[in-house]
């Protein structure tokens, strides 16, 4: 069954943003379409329907093919934990968190886990549009290689090189790559994308001429680049740092070293009454902020001390005393309690640390993962709200007295006495229009944003432009094979 695989010179060269906007396409086209990719390293996890968890990419990729997420889009999720750890999620289970050299021993045998995840898709669909990881030119990582051009040599998918023109050198970038990749791998290549291009198309046709001469690849389209990318779900959390645009209301946010799950804020970075300012390691957190945000964390006992190290412990209890709000989710909300105890080491070396004691809570670290979509209602408001659980540990205590929801019935989250603090392990809470309008106005901000009709909006925007500047007959051609055509619309 047909593939089509998009590799990349390096990270952030746009392989996530193009394969969403092909998504897209491919399904206005009438073709049933699934996105995958055999290996991503993210901390912005989504849950799926079948009750595991994937990249937060692959779930608006999802979207993009109008499918509901799903484990097999991305059979393995690296979530790190630290500079030499991460916890290995296969099959949307968490099985343990391993230093980098233990997982490099265990790699190989995941790769039967990714076919078989693989295979699964590419039975239900018309075509799977797979997603490589870095790049493709990482010729040290090239034996036991699950997610670029050894999965490439597994499937005999065709490979489409992407390349980034707005970082500069993408003539160096793709020639390069064919230099020092094996003839093996630079022939399941079969073309070139150019993507984030600006300025005159006639000025860069001498470069892309070279790069088809000195590479032998066709070129299959320019993309320009695409400036409303910034209204879809962010995969990195640099990305959010260009939407503090809006007027009104100032959110502050903390850049924490292990920071997930961070596309919570996305529909706060959309709202024209929000200015949304990250806060980096080395920053105050602004003295005029309304609210402050601490956000989920792969790592809380360390980004806790890495918060503190900060200073930004010093400036939550100012900001608590001048009569600010504070918003902890999942690992924040954990943060805002009065310790945090790990006896079994989930996170590192047992033991309890000290909280922010800006909440009457305390949580251990213990039991299964959890990991649930859930239909809650916010206490205060009464809203309806939709999201997701993806969090260790139990919480409890005087303010839990005080939820901040109720799921099922069942009180979720705490809020202080005074009403300031409040924390949730509710993510995605804020994607729902009812409950954010809710919660800005009580801060005396208005909001008419419908913000899942805008992400169609920018969906449909980004897979017309795809359609326009990409050669995506030739891609589909290669894709089904040079013999046959693909199924007909309908």
């Amino acid at each position: 069954m047909p593939g089509l695989m998009i590799q990349g010179t390096g990270s952030n060269v746009g392989k996530s943003l193009v394969v969403a906007g092909l998504c897209r396409a491919l399904r206005l086209r009438g073709l049933s379409v699934a996105p995958f990719k055999p290996q991503n390293m993210s901390n912005n996890a989504a849950v799926t329907a079948d009750g595991g968890e994937i990249g937060r990419a692959q779930a608006l990729q999802a979207r993009a093919a109008g499918l509901a997420p799903h484990s097999d889009m991305n059979p393995v999720l690296l979530k790190p934990e630290s500079e030499t750890g991460s916890q290995v999620i296969v099959q949307g289970r968490r099985i343990g968190t391993f230093k980098a050299r233990d997982y490099w021993r265990r790699k190989a045998g995941l790769m039967d886990a990714v076919m078989d995840s693989y295979r699964r898709l590419e039975a239900a669909h018309d075509l799977v549009v797979i997603e490589g990881a870095g790049s493709a030119a990482e010729v040290n990582l090239r034996a036991h290689d699950i997610a670029n051009m050894g999965f490439a040599e597994a499937t005999g998918v065709p490979v489409i090189l992407l390349g980034d023109i707005d970082r500069g050198g993408v003539i160096a970038q793709i020639v390069g790559t064919k230099a020092v990749i094996e003839p093996a791998d630079a022939a399941r290549i079969h073309g070139f994308i150019i993507n984030r291009f600006r300025g005159d198309l006639d000025l860069f046709s001498e470069g892309h001429d070279l790069i088809e001469t000195r590479t032998g690849w066709p070129g299959m389209g320019i993309l320009p680049a695409f400036d409303r990318a910034h209204l879809l779900p962010a995969e990195d959390a640099q990305d959010i740092r260009s939407r503090s645009t809006g007027e009104g209301i100032t959110v502050a946010w903390l850049v924490l070293s292990r920071v997930a799950n961070f596309d919570d804020l996305d529909p706060l970075a959309a709202e024209p009454g929000v200015r949304l300012l990250p806060v980096h390691p080395g920053q105050p957190i602004p003295a005029n902020a309304d609210l402050v945000i601490v956000p989920g964390t792969k790592s809380t006992r360390g980004d806790l001390a890495f918060l503190r190290a900060q200073g930004w412990d010093i400036d939550l209890l100012a900001h608590h005393r001048r009569g600010g709000r504070i918003l902890g989710i999942c690992g924040g909300y954990q943060m805002l309690g009065l310790g945090i105890a790990d006896p079994w080491g989930i996170e590192g070396p047992p033991g309890r640390v000290e909280g922010l004691g800006l909440l009457q809570v305390e949580t251990v670290m213990e039991g299964d993962k959890t990991l649930r979509q859930v239909r809650a209602a916010h206490e205060a408001s009464a809203s309806a709200m939709t999201g997701y659980e993806i969090h260790m540990g139990r919480t409890d205590g005087p303010d839990c007295r005080r939820p901040f929801a109720r799921v099922d019935g069942r009180a979720e989250g705490a809020i202080s006495a005074d009403g300031l603090v409040q924390g949730t392990y509710l993510h995605g809470l804020f994607c729902g229009d009812g409950f954010r309008r809710a919660w800005l106005g009580a801060m005396g901000a208005g909001s008419d944003l419908n913000h899942g009709a805008q992400v169609e909006q920018v969906l449909d925007e980004l897979a017309g432009l795809i359609e326009t500047h990409l050669d995506l007959d030739r891609m589909l051609a290669l894709a089904f094979g040079r013999e046959k055509r693909p199924p007909s619309a309908g």
